[in-house]
């Protein structure tokens, strides 16, 4: 029996629900065919090598979609990000080159990114200053540090012990693409069965309400805020450790990437939705498209024409789902 058949004889089944559901899923299913197709199509795409360097190369920007999955859901985003993860980057490579001592290296990174987060959540949800104008103004401000500290010169990373700390293989796996998919673990558990998800939703979905509800709603946001600045500088440490030098002028562009990828997963920029699934479909899809192109020996400039058409594609795609949820 067909299924529209036993949707006509069962009227509790409305055909509509099925409709919804494909538009739900629209991204995961588009993904699963384009990632055939190129299967297919692109030599040396599914090869085992380059699919472990596919999961590599995002593995910073889907460490810090978790969080700014978060961000979002809570109706803010941070602009931020990629200042952070250079500023953590060359701080741990100067404690390292000062210390020797790989934990104070890296808890110096960690708490700097948690403390930069921290400010951005006192900005928005205490000083009432907008979003946009708050993370910006931290944006220019922790990139000119990096400059500072660092002298305008990237700091080298001899010790191997830091080294590994983004080159080390577990399971055959690189660390980096471990620590992206814990943080995918932890950060779904987060979203969807703890009462710090449910309230991020809430003050996302209407933050009057929620406050009414009980929920501390600035205090929320600076969790939040700190949440994303202590993965950021996270990311800036493993990014570091790889590229075996702190760079000041590492992650440029960044933030762009990674909203765009919280976007194209389902994420809504108007607040109070968001699928920790959905959100490593968009990290997949940024990712897939990057590797192609280079596989396709695709120019860079032609490349940042690409990441402009799908950020402006997730936007215009958050607004057709606006749409039509409130029709």
């Amino acid at each position: 029996m067909s299924t529209l058949s036993s949707i006509q004889e069962n009227p509790a089944i409305p055909a509509p629900h099925y409709r919804q559901w494909l538009v739900e899923h629209s991204m995961p299913l588009g993904y699963a065919v384009l990632f055939f197709i190129l299967s297919l199509t692109v030599q040396n795409f599914f090869s085992s090598a380059n699919i472990v360097g596919l999961m590599l190369s995002v593995a910073q920007i889907g460490m810090v979609a978790c969080t700014m999955m978060l961000c979002l859901a809570s109706r803010d985003f941070d602009l931020s990000v990629g200042s952070t993860i250079a500023f953590a980057g060359v701080l741990g490579a100067i404690i390292m080159e000062r210390t020797q001592s790989i934990g104070l290296a890296v808890g110096g990174g960690l708490l700097a990114g948690a403390l930069i987060g921290a400010g951005n959540g006192v900005l928005i949800a205490y000083l009432r200053v907008n979003a946009l104008i708050a993370t910006l103004a931290t944006m220019l401000m922790v990139r000119g540090l990096a400059f500072i500290v660092s002298k305008g010169q990237a700091v080298g990373i001899a010790d191997e012990r830091f080294i590994n700390f983004g080159d080390a293989r577990l399971f055959g796996l690189p660390l980096p693409v471990l620590v992206m998919a814990a943080c995918f673990v932890v950060f779904g558990v987060l979203l969807n069965h703890t009462v710090f998800g449910r309230n991020t939703l809430a003050i996302g979905g209407n933050p009057e309400a929620a406050r009414l509800a009980g929920v501390k709603v600035e205090r929320l946001r600076v969790w939040i805020f700190l949440l994303q600045g202590l993965i950021a500088a996270m990311a800036g440490l493993i990014l570091a450790s790889r590229i075996t030098s702190g760079q000041p002028n590492s992650a440029q562009g960044f933030e762009l990437d990674v909203i765009s990828a919280c976007v194209l997963g389902g994420v809504s920029l108007q607040g109070g939705k968001a699928r920790i699934f959905g959100v490593l479909i968009g990290v997949m899809i940024m990712g897939t498209v990057e590797n192609v192109m280079n596989l396709l020996d695709v120019d860079a400039f032609y490349q940042y024409l690409m990441r402009g058409l799908i950020l402006l594609m997730a936007v215009l795609l958050d607004q057709l789902k606006t749409k039509g949820s409130h029709r």
